[in-house]
């Protein structure tokens, strides 16, 4: 009898030595989630410039941001959505008001934007990656996101420069669009084999300077 009492009576006796020391410990804390928060673009601070080029000659000009926001999640962009308004296109190279009008008139058209039917463009900021080392043009993260032009929604990545500082949040850097990708295709020579000299080419470049605030 002693032989059993004497082992049931140490098992249980290290079984309360465990659950005092367990008892005893304390309990891991909760894990803190941070809210992300939206910083309200700046129109009035950022800048958006174009540049297009034909086989002979090429423009370039400007258009503004009328809204949008920069999501910060623990002091970095993680995400957001810019609006451009297509309505303020302007060709900073042409100085003459009629060849003005006449270009952005015809860049308005059907055969390009079709302003009155889609007065505006988004581009919605999906992910941003920190490069491990800065490039040469200062870009340290790769940007990916969702760029709608025309009704037609195609992904795109690109390098930028990205930051959040004293409740200011910014991206600058420069991208190159495929605009045949969004219906697009006026001049394009992967459409029409007898543009010769008069042909356009299907890259276009923005250069964007976005800034938002808390």
């Amino acid at each position: 009898m002693k032989k059993i009492l004497v082992p049931a009576l140490l098992a249980a006796l290290s079984l309360g030595a465990i659950t005092n020391i367990s008892a005893g410990k304390p309990k891991p804390k909760p894990k803190t989630t941070v809210a992300a928060t939206a910083y309200k673009l700046q129109p009035q601070l950022s800048t958006l410039g174009w540049e297009g080029k034909a086989v002979t000659h090429g423009h370039n000009g400007t258009m503004q941001f009328s809204a949008g926001e920069l999501t910060v999640n623990n002091g970095t962009i993680t995400g957001g959505t810019v609006t451009v308004d297509m309505k303020t296109m302007k060709a900073t190279d042409i100085t003459d008001a009629e060849s003005q009008g006449k270009f952005v008139g015809h860049m308005s058209g059907d055969d390009f934007f079709s302003v009155e039917k889609f007065p505006t463009a988004t581009f919605k900021l999906v992910s941003v990656t920190p490069l491990k080392v800065a490039n040469k043009d200062g870009n340290n993260a790769t940007v990916a996101g969702e760029m709608t032009i025309k009704g037609v929604t195609n992904t795109i990545s690109f390098p930028a420069k990205v930051g959040v500082k004293s409740g200011v949040a910014a991206a600058s850097g420069k991208v190159t669009i495929d605009r045949t990708k969004f219906g697009l295709k006026y001049g394009s020579k992967s459409f029409f084999d007898t543009l010769g000299d008069k042909a356009i080419n299907d890259d276009f470049t923005l250069s964007f300077n976005v800034i938002a605030k808390q």
